[in-house]
């Protein structure tokens, strides 16, 4: 019989070793590494042989062609169907829908809705068959959020367990067509001997829950939690080895939910899906710019529009600025859902080419209702907003803007204009500063709004306050 292997693992980056040290050589931290028996039967063969294969011509063939040898012609470039979820803004952030043999890990801080969303999805799906494993909550609080959250479907199934084998047996014998685990850190198995959540559990785990979904076609999804620091918890090569990131953001102080792709073998990561946290579960918004304005601004300073993209989609967000005082020797420069270092970049333009002082002067901004937006057509609403409010002076209603804003105080051309200006004309935009150098192609008959074409700082600030 093979012997166990034993290893030393570090706990804060997952480097091997087969001996201690007392530097990590990757992360360069001390007093990290930790020593694990491995067992010659590794979780990858459990996976294998306990879960079986679907019934799908596509997993059989991508098992049958596991460690052959293909040359390029004779692989079939044939797109499987994907699963629809029955959410709109979920399918947008997968890409299109879920891959069938995928695996995908959800991510997100303690108590945004993570398992909230995973329930909510699954329950609306009645077609499929679906094994929601559980490892963190009893079978009694689960049933009482699907009751709350409404919804039913026949072919959902629940498991609480936390062993990686007993998984794969009932794996085995329900032989369901989509699994979520909720989360990979409660999961254990145990050919490693560590507790559950430590480097070597979460790596094993996730290796043979990924060799499963490639060997049987089933997509799994994995919950998984978040350190202090923002980041994944366990080692980065759990970002590695599954197919999609998906990261639900968003401030447990406001009602909205931002699910942001970090990483998509099958799709875009620039897409956006946002939700709104009620009583009764998730709600899918499918028009945000109303929702991100604030109805009654009419007659406030540091209050600018801007049109912005995130993704394939276009929104109004309202960007507001307080400049005032500083009480204290060293202005404080802070910014909320914006770039803190391009917000002082704007602020020295606005100093050095158009000539306000705000030197000794305190500057916040913020981008309304706990939205992180990093598209840089912001910038000119940013120097607006910050301006209106240095010399109280509000924008007149109905106007908006997008431009990027340059060292030398130019606007530069940003991408897809005419979305934005779409979407602005839509929501009952009158006028709208845009670059100049959009103008180039570009028929200004199809909209009704008044466009405001622009070179430098200088004249768009003339524009908006005469």
């Amino acid at each position: 019989m093979a012997k166990d292997k034993t290893a030393y693992v570090c706990t804060n980056c997952g480097q091997e070793s087969p001996k201690w040290v007392g530097k990590c050589p990757a992360c360069g931290q001390w007093n990290t590494f930790k020593e694990i028996k491995i067992a010659a039967s590794s979780p990858a063969k459990v996976a294998a042989t306990r879960g079986g294969l679907s019934k799908g011509s596509s997993a059989q063939s991508s098992a049958l062609n596991a460690g052959r040898v293909l040359r390029l012609h004779e692989i079939s470039s044939h797109d499987d169907p994907r699963i629809d979820m029955h959410d709109a803004e979920l399918n947008r952030v997968l890409g299109g829908g879920l891959v069938p043999g995928s695996i995908v890990l959800l991510g997100g801080e303690p108590g945004i809705g993570k398992s909230t969303l995973s329930l909510q999805t699954m329950l609306n799906m009645p077609e499929k068959k679906i094994l929601y494993v559980s490892g963190e909550e009893s079978a009694h609080q689960l049933k009482m959020r699907a009751e709350r959250i409404g919804g039913g479907n026949e072919n959902f199934m629940l498991l609480t367990e936390n062993s990686l084998e007993a998984i794969f047996d009932q794996i085995k014998e329900v032989q369901p067509e989509l699994i979520v685990i909720d989360s990979i850190q409660t999961i254990s198995t145990e050919d490693v001997e560590s507790s559950a959540g430590s480097i070597a559990q979460v790596r094993e785990c996730a290796s043979a829950l990924l060799r499963f979904a490639k060997t049987s076609g089933v997509p799994v999804i994995l919950i998984g939690h978040i350190t202090k620091e923002g980041t994944l918890a366990g080692p980065k090569i759990l970002e590695h080895i599954v197919d999609t990131v998906i990261q639900f953001e968003g401030d447990q102080h406001y009602m909205y939910r931002i699910l942001r792709s970090i990483k998509n073998r099958f799709g875009s990561t620039a897409e956006l899906g946002i939700y709104e946290m009620l009583q009764n579960g998730l709600r899918q918004v499918s028009n945000p710019s109303e929702l991100l304005l604030t109805q009654d601004r009419e007659g406030l300073s540091g209050i600018a529009i801007t049109s912005a993209i995130e993704g394939i989609r276009p929104f109004l967000v309202e960007t507001q600025a307080l400049v005032s005082t500083a009480a204290y020797g060293t202005p404080q420069r802070s910014a909320t859902g914006f770039d803190q270092r391009r917000l002082n970049m704007l602020l020295a333009v606005l100093e050095k080419r158009v000539g306000f002082k705000l030197a000794q002067k305190d500057v916040f901004v913020n981008i309304a209702g706990g939205l992180r937006v990093t598209d840089l057509a912001m910038d000119l609403s940013v120097i607006a907003a910050v301006l209106s409010s240095n010399v109280d002076t509000p924008i007149e209603a109905g106007w908006c803007m997008a431009g990027e804003v340059g060292l030398s105080g130019e606007v530069r051309p940003i991408n897809r204009i005419e979305q934005r200006i779409a979407e602005a004309e839509k929501l009952g935009f009158t006028d709208m500063i845009i670059p100049k150098y959009n103008l180039q192609g570009f028929d200004r008959k199809k909209f009704k709004i008044n466009l405001h074409p622009v070179r430098k700082v200088e004249e768009a600030l003339r524009a908006i306050f005469g």
